[in-house]
């Protein structure tokens, strides 16, 4: 399965089982297996850096198991070639995005203005909370 030019995923890294699903089907969902459940062992690509790999990590949540695999499930559609397609195309973005390397945060300082406002809305607050207080005894 090709993601990008320079990253290509080979069969064995992929399987892909299939069962009941729920939904849409009428009469037809007990009988056939629609639902594909795609695992892509995604630890073990030697296709990936391993940057990429912590990303696609981070990305996946809960469908990342314990040894390292991506379990992405779907049951979208009445078709199994159609769940096939999608769960595929579901894959591929993951590792798009994972190909993403995140812009880093370049923390910036407030300005002097925005320092003056906030420590003049301080002091209005506390003006008003001050005028809230019931008149001291003289």
């Amino acid at each position: 399965m090709r993601i990008n030019d320079q990253i290509t995923l080979q069969d064995w890294e992929m399987t892909e089982s299939f069962s009941r699903a729920s939904g849409p089907g009428g009469q037809n969902v007990n009988k056939v297996s629609t639902a594909v459940e795609l695992r892509f062992e995604a630890e073990r690509s030697p296709n990936l850096p391993d940057p990429v790999k912590a990303r696609l990590r981070r990305l996946a949540g809960r469908r990342w198991t314990q040894d390292g695999a991506l379990v992405l499930r779907v049951e979208d559609t009445r078709s199994q070639a159609r769940n096939r397609e999608i769960a595929r195309a579901r894959l591929a973005e993951l590792i798009r995005n994972a190909l993403e390397r995140p812009k880093p945060r370049i923390p910036t300082r407030p300005t002097l203005a925005s320092k003056r406002r906030r420590l003049e809305s301080k002091a209005r607050r506390a003006e008003i909370k001050s005028m809230r207080a019931p008149p001291g005894q003289e």
